[in-house]
């Protein structure tokens, strides 16, 4: 787990402190609503090979009234459609969330523009495995050029190789209906 860490703490760390303090002020309402994760970059083990097959996610974001973010996703694999709900529990520490009995260690928005797109960090462990991702998430099916080069920027600076990213592939229907 420490040797998936330290490259990330490195890369955060390396962040020009401008942005660091600008996202500090990020408002959790900012990231509520629909979103499509459109490219993901993964340390998971098996990634790699299996990134091919992935489709476009559909995530709805929204504020409990405790300030955690309650994550309803949902995602279509072969014949069967998967739905998840996550609460993500607020840190005391700036915008970062988590929630360790799910898995999630670490989550929080790296950059964006408010309105069209997000780059967002997670930090997971699953069963003794341990590993991070870093996602776009765009309002549209189609992310913008500046969208997509801050996500390489992002995955390429946080150590991911490009075999280690991927931009998903389009899949109608993904985005969950709020509730």
């Amino acid at each position: 787990m420490r040797a998936v860490l330290l490259p990330a703490l490195l890369a955060l760390v390396s962040v020009p402190r401008m942005q660091a303090v600008w996202l500090g002020r990020l408002d959790p309402k900012q990231l509520l609503g629909s979103w499509y994760v459109l490219a993901v970059a993964s340390g998971e083990k098996g990634f790699a090979l299996e990134k091919a097959t992935k489709n476009i996610e559909g995530v709805v974001v929204t504020l409990t009234p405790e300030n955690n973010l309650k994550m309803l996703s949902s995602r279509h694999r072969l014949e069967r459609c998967d739905v998840n709900v996550a609460v993500l529990l607020r840190q005391n520490s700036g915008w970062v969330f988590e929630n360790p009995s799910l898995g999630v260690l670490d989550y929080r928005v790296l950059g964006t523009n408010f309105r069209d797109y997000a780059i967002v960090f997670t930090q997971l462990e699953f069963k003794d495995e341990a590993f991070s991702t870093v996602e776009l998430y765009s309002r549209t099916e189609l992310a913008s050029q500046e969208a997509m080069r801050l996500f390489a920027r992002w995955s390429k600076g946080l150590g991911f190789l490009s075999q280690q990213q991927a931009t998903l592939q389009q899949d109608w229907g993904t985005v969950p209906a709020e509730s």
